[in-house]
């Protein structure tokens, strides 16, 4: 992790996890795949209450929360294995 992103993180992380989540869960994945799922797959093309839309309601917001959570504990763990080393050298 480099300075700048050991910097950003330290950033996004005194915001807070709900804050990352919301942003880069729902707002960064769920809603672009929701678009763009939207376009390739055409759940909608039946009305908005078939079996298909139902499901790519449920699906990109729950895939989106899921990404920014791993995503939150993976660069929380680069960012403390950073500190750690980064004290040591000191």
């Amino acid at each position: 992790m480099d300075d700048e992103q050991f910097k950003q993180w330290r950033e996004t992380r005194l915001k807070g996890k709900l804050n990352f989540i919301l942003k880069a869960g729902l707002l960064s994945y769920g809603s672009p795949m929701f678009i763009m799922m939207a376009i390739f797959n055409q759940p909608f093309a039946e009305g908005f209450t078939t079996r298909a839309a139902i499901s790519h309601y449920i699906t990109w917001p729950i895939a989106g929360l899921l990404f920014s959570v791993i995503m939150w504990h993976v660069t929380e763990h680069r960012y403390k294995k950073e500190q750690t080393n980064r004290s040591e050298k000191i």
